[in-house]
């Protein structure tokens, strides 16, 4: 792409929006920042666009999502009059241009005779998932970028079955998008002729209350509840995003009526003003919620990300300190809970299954194992996940019992198929009550689990690698893993390594190779002698390389101290390489 003749371009463009306009000539000056703005597109990923605000083709603006909403249209379009009749549900969060955007999604996919379900309000992503099952819609849109800074927006697509649209899905609306040769050059639909024409309703209160019902489906112990619940002391910050309306209102339907809100974060602000990231897995996101409950001695403290799709959780320690739980630690709670629960109760079907990523922690398989319950490792990302659950289903061959990612996703019940908060916060607070009624706090809990199944300790790190030559970067880091990995690690050998691009898993003990049953993904993974393994892959959505580690030890110390030579060591090529 000549990114020169692009700008020029928009540029002369006489009916471009003001705004955009303005910036355009802020920057006209300043080669590399305006190159970045149009060396390439957006990529239409596997679930979307994401990127920073501002003007050009590789940024978020109206053009940008103008162009992503006809593809969008065109793949609806070509499945029929259907399709278009049951329509697509649009959602949006409190971030900068998040209604503006929705809305031009609803005016350019509207303009194609599509119908349009609005959501009046800005809501939580995984509530946008149940209302394209509820309203059996063809597709669903959430403008969003997740837990990504303030100057981040995103168009992020759902299919019929509530789930992220699957890869070739993606690649078919990446096709029509392709074909789009010029996105200032789409026309729209009026607002108010889309709802004289009956193409575009409002949807309002009613589907918070079909969504809050189906809540109460996944709890698992109401004498707990009921006897613990109003005493269960709950602190939740909403981290100035959506999830405020629906955590409360579902907390309080469950029986969970102590709950105090950080009135700081409670506000939706697209700046996220107390917080360098809006961000649970980030520990500075929780500095308001620890100082709340210490004021008031909590049992758990909650926050999500601004899309409500991802949960922290905090609780004390054995210190007396609260500590956050990391996603896997928590997913390990749940999943032992819920098949404990279900054991118990005589309801935990004899084809269960637990579906994970290939990043999470194998404290999960453990603990299935222990219940004869089967475990599926997908590839990184809920999308994989809802996947899954849609094929068990229509096979009947596995019944869904729970999923879970290590970046603080969580699914207890199917009637969303994406990772829920909402849903997360619910049970996270069933599970608090649990132990405390057995006089146990979730980190006493946790410690249970790892004396009977290991001390499973993980981490992830991240280098943020912006723009074009960051871009490059990443790529040469992944090649020289591929090529030139060492044959061990600070004196602990490799023994295997499982490359999901080339669809490959090599025996390097042996030289046998296996072919790995997923899908293709820019992943590597690297397995070593003491158990241990680490992985490493680019964000699909962020511009950052991301290193996963794993081990397991006889102690928490043991464990510890494997973690950390492991970080150096896999860190200590890359540093050097960078170096070079």
């Amino acid at each position: 792409m000549n990114w020169k003749l692009q700008a020029d371009k928009w540029l002369s463009y006489r009916w471009l929006d003001k705004e955009l306009k303005k910036k355009l000539l802020e920057i006209e000056q300043n080669p590399k920042i305006l190159e970045d703005c149009f060396y390439k597109n957006l990529e239409f990923g596997t679930g979307g666009i994401r990127g920073e605000l501002g003007p050009g083709t590789n940024r978020m603006n109206i053009y940008t999502v103008r162009k992503a909403a006809m593809g969008l249209a065109d793949y609806i379009s070509q499945k029929g009059e259907n399709a278009k009749q049951r329509g697509l549900v649009i959602a949006y969060d409190c971030r900068h241009k998040s209604k503006e955007f929705a809305m031009e999604v609803a005016k350019t996919v509207g303009k194609q005779g599509i119908r349009i379900y609005f959501f009046r309000e800005m809501s939580p992503t995984p509530e946008l998932s149940f209302a394209v099952r509820f309203l059996n819609a063809s597709a669903g849109v959430v403008i969003t970028a997740s837990h990504n800074p303030p100057e981040y927006n995103g168009f992020k697509v759902y299919g019929e079955d509530g789930g992220q649209i699957t890869t070739s899905s993606a690649e078919q609306i990446t096709s029509y998008i392709n074909m789009i040769q010029d996105e200032l050059q789409i026309s729209v639909m009026d607002e108010m002729i889309l709802i004289d024409q009956g193409l575009l309703k409002y949807i309002g209160p009613d589907l918070d209350i079909a969504y809050l019902e189906k809540l109460t489906t996944i709890k698992l112990n109401p004498k707990v509840v009921k006897s613990t619940g109003t005493n269960l002391k709950i602190v939740f910050s909403p981290l100035h995003g959506t999830a405020q309306k629906l955590v409360s209102a579902g907390l309080k339907k469950f029986g969970f009526n102590n709950i105090t809100i950080v009135k700081e974060q409670e506000h939706p602000d697209p700046e996220f003003t107390t917080v360098k990231l809006p961000n649970p897995e980030e520990h500075e996101a929780f500095e308001m919620a620890i100082k709340y409950g210490k004021q008031i001695n909590a049992d758990i403290l909650m926050a999500t990300d601004p899309d409500a799709d991802r949960l922290g959780v905090a609780a004390k320690s054995e210190s007396g300190e609260y500590a956050i739980l990391t996603g896997n630690q928590m997913g390990a709670l749940m999943l032992h809970y819920v098949l404990t629960q279900k054991k118990e109760k005589g309801i935990l079907p004899k084809n269960a299954v637990v579906i994970k990523t290939i990043v999470t922690s194998e404290i999960g398989k453990a603990i299935a194992d222990d219940f004869a319950v089967k475990t599926v490792d997908t590839l990184t990302g809920f999308k994989y996940i809802g996947e899954k659950i849609k094929e068990f289903e229509k096979s009947k061959e596995l019944t869904f019992q729970f999923g879970y990612e290590e970046s603080y996703g969580y699914l207890i019940g199917d009637f969303v198929r994406d990772k829920d908060a909402i849903q997360a916060a619910v049970f996270a607070a069933e599970v608090a009550a649990f132990y405390k009624a057995k006089g146990m706090t979730l980190f006493d809990g946790l410690h249970e689990l790892y004396e009977k199944y290991g001390f499973y300790l993980e981490t992830l790190k991240s280098l943020t690698l912006k723009g074009k030559e960051g871009t490059e970067k990443i790529a040469d880091i992944l090649k020289l893993f591929r090529e030139n990995c060492p044959a061990n690690i600070a004196g602990n050998a490799l023994t295997g390594v499982e490359d999901y691009q080339s669809g490959e898993y090599i025996n390097l003990v042996t030289g046998e190779k296996e072919s790995v049953h997923l899908s293709k993904a820019n992943v590597i993974k690297f397995y070593l002698e003491d158990g241990s393994w680490f992985a490493i892959r680019p964000s699909g959505t962020e511009p950052k390389i991301k290193f996963y580690f794993s081990v397991v030890g006889l102690s928490k110390n043991h464990s510890e101290k494997r973690l950390k030579v492991l970080e150096n060591g896999v860190l200590g090529i890359v540093e050097k390489f960078l170096k070079e």
